[in-house]
C-alpha cells in the first residue's frame, strides 16, 4: 500500500547578513526547523502530546537574499495588507509605489522579512513574538 506524504510547508526568510535584525530571525527560524525535525523523529510510543501543542510540524526553510519577485510582492500585500507597503518597501505609499519602487532598486526592500506561503502568513522585521505566532501548528483542514 502506498501512503503519500503531505508536502513541507515552505517558510521564506528574505534575508540581508549584515543586519542584525536579520541574522537573529535566521537563528530562530533554524532553531525552530531542528525543534520541529526533532519532534517528527521522536519514538511515537510515547506520549509527547504537552511537548507538541505549540510546536509546527517541519517545514522547509527556504533563506534568499534576493528581493521578492513581483507576484511574491502581490502575495505578501495579500498577508499583510496594502497598508503596509511603507514597512515591506523603504518609502512606499501604496502597493503600486512599491512595486515601483522594487523595480528600481533591490534595496528599497526592507528585510527580515519571514513569509508562510502556505498559510498566508508574514512578519515584517524580527519580532520573536510574531514569528513563533506564524510558526505555529496549524490545525488540518478537513
Amino acid at each position: 500500500m502506498f501512503r503519500f506524504h503531505k508536502t513541507l510547508d515552505v517558510i521564506t526568510l528574505f534575508h540581508r547578513p549584515g543586519v542584525p535584525a536579520s541574522q537573529r530571525v535566521l537563528s530562530l527560524l533554524k532553531q525552530a526547523s531542528a525543534t520541529a525535525s526533532a519532534h517528527v523523529t521522536e519514538d511515537q510510543a510515547s506520549d509527547h502530546e504537552h511537548q507538541n501543542i505549540a510546536q509546527r510540524s517541519e517545514f522547509e526553510l527556504n533563506v534568499t537574499e534576493d528581493p521578492p519577485t513581483s507576484d511574491q510582492l502581490r502575495s505578501i500585500f495579500e498577508y499583510l495588507g496594502p497598508q503596509r507597503a511603507g514597512d515591506l518597501v523603504k518609502g512606499a505609499r501604496d502597493q503600486a509605489d512599491a512595486m515601483r519602487k522594487l523595480k528600481e532598486s533591490a534595496d528599497n526592500f526592507t528585510r527580515p522579512v519571514t513569509v508562510d506561503w502556505d498559510n498566508g502568513k508574514a512578519v515584517v522585521g524580527d519580532s520573536e513574538s510574531e514569528i513563533l505566532k506564524l510558526l505555529r501548528v496549524h490545525p488540518e483542514q478537513p
